[in-house]
């Protein structure tokens, strides 16, 4: 197996492509990860227009990347465009990561693995007994948490969203033990869960927020967030506040970026304190949510 720089690039070079991505941290992540692991390359944002997006793969062999990750609104194009798709990414119908190995496009979906690797990482032994877990939303970011929660042995995974047929979807295709559910459903089924996920935008920076009465939840509740923007989003007040035990979503985008840079540079690197740190001073917060 070869993984293959283009014969363009003066450094491996990788990058991240959406429709925007000037808000992407991920330049600071990679670029952290060289200069500690005193590595030669680059990672940088590539803006590419959705209907450039067929194109930019398919000439991905002869351009100057090694490697990029995809973000919205391009992972579908992605796991369309590769030559291979790993059983992640085929699973979830999507690819956040590519690279070259001996000529071919590969892709992978880094997002489940990012998302259970950040609750090993803050709450150790969360998933010593699993048992029921609820998902807020249904979009491409709930897939990967549900793959990554029935690896884990989660089950029922109660999917809430506002549309009932996109949860249906999710059970159609991660099977029975996915139960599709409305938001009024939630009061009877907090006192049953062990794990509560937002998916969803609520909650986000601009995004209204996400209010929830945890009152009925148990007391060894985990609940998490993929949002990072806030670092506390309005969920994880309330746990907090209920005395639950919380785990924020930035950890998330830290830990899948670690597979790529693998693949791409030829080390494993590790998400550190400094690091997390480092993203912060960035969003311009403290490690307690406060404005730095």
């Amino acid at each position: 197996m070869t993984i293959s720089a283009s014969p363009t690039a003066a450094v491996p070079t990788a990058c991240v492509i959406g429709w925007p991505v000037k808000h992407s941290r991920s330049p600071i992540i990679h670029r952290h990860w060289l200069s500690e692991l005193g590595l030669a390359g680059d990672y940088v944002r590539h803006p590419v227009e959705p209907e450039q997006a067929a194109a930019f793969f398919a000439g991905f062999a002869t351009g100057p990347f090694v490697g990029c990750n995809v973000t919205v609104p391009h992972k579908e194009v992605a796991f369309a465009a590769v030559d291979h798709a790993d059983a992640v990414a085929t699973a979830l119908g999507a690819v956040n990561t590519v690279w070259l190995e001996d000529g071919r496009l590969m892709g992978s979906n880094t997002d489940a693995e990012g998302f259970i690797a950040n609750l090993d990482h803050g709450a150790p032994g969360f998933d010593a007994n699993p048992g029921a877990a609820i998902v807020l939303g249904a979009g491409g970011a709930a897939r990967a948490v549900i793959w990554a929660l029935q690896a884990r042995g989660f089950a029922p995974i109660h999917v809430i969203n506002r549309t009932r047929d996109r949860a249906g979807a999710l059970a159609e295709r991660f099977g029975s033990d996915i139960h599709p559910a409305g938001w009024e459903d939630l009061p009877a089924l907090l006192p049953q869960a062990s794990l509560l996920v937002n998916t969803t935008s609520l909650g986000m920076e601009g995004q209204p927020p996400l209010v929830i009465d945890l009152a009925a939840a148990r007391d060894d509740l985990l609940v998490t967030d993929i949002v990072y923007i806030p670092l506390e989003t309005p969920l994880l007040k309330v746990a907090r506040s209920r005395g639950l035990k919380t785990v924020d979503g930035l950890g998330m985008l830290l830990h899948q970026a670690v597979p790529g840079f693998e693949r791409w540079f030829g080390r494993r690197p590790v998400v550190t304190p400094e690091l997390r740190r480092l993203i912060l001073a960035d969003m311009g917060v403290t490690e307690t949510g406060v404005a730095a």
